[in-house]
């Protein structure tokens, strides 16, 4: 995809992984070079470790490094990301978990991203509600894409490979290419599976 040459691309999965049918696995076989982020306790949901985790793989590379990140991974990432990451150029965040439900809420209200930033909301998501969702990507200072009726977006959403999901990817890099000065994004945008 050459709308991503010239970035690393970490993909940083939620609670117990990502498993073989899931987007991210199947976008990391579709490109090889795409780095997973692997947590040392899948199972647990510590948002001050996995954020750790996160921010020392950013630190493995100065080159400019785009997020994919699902569920908790979001969390995680957005934790670590508005701690400082001089490397991360763009984060999509796809059907992030509502932090409430982890009781890390505090932990995130007033975190902003200092980088482009797309959050994909489902309809029917039953970790996060879309109005939610729509409220932490203002937050965030992400553009929020309202993803229609795809549950958790994840395996069990039988998305395959899942071009939409690619295709905002493609629009993140282009956005991110230039890397100058930091956006807000308050668009809402709808999107088609």
């Amino acid at each position: 995809m050459s709308a991503l040459a010239g970035f690393r691309v970490l993909v940083v999965p939620g609670l117990h992984g990502s498993g073989p049918a899931h987007w991210q696995t199947r976008w990391e076989r579709l490109f090889p070079w795409f780095e997973r982020v692997v947590q040392h306790d899948w199972d647990t949901s510590d948002l001050a470790t996995w954020s750790a985790r996160v921010g020392e793989v950013l630190r493995e590379s100065a080159h400019p490094t785009l997020i994919v990140a699902h569920s908790f991974g979001c969390l995680a990432s957005v934790h670590c990301a508005a701690r400082g990451a001089s490397s991360l150029a763009g984060a999509l965040l796809v059907a992030p978990a509502d932090p409430v439900k982890f009781g890390i809420d505090a932990n995130l209200s007033g975190a902003s991203l200092a980088c482009p930033s797309i959050l994909v909301g489902s309809l029917d998501d039953p970790w996060m509600a879309a109005a939610r969702a729509a409220g932490w990507a203002a937050q965030w200072g992400s553009e929020f894409v309202n993803a229609g009726k795809l549950g958790h977006i994840n395996a069990d959403s039988t998305l395959g490979d899942w071009p939409g999901g690619l295709a905002l990817l493609r629009r993140l890099a282009l956005v991110a290419r230039p890397r100058t000065r930091h956006r807000q994004y308050n668009v809402i945008t709808t999107y088609e599976r």
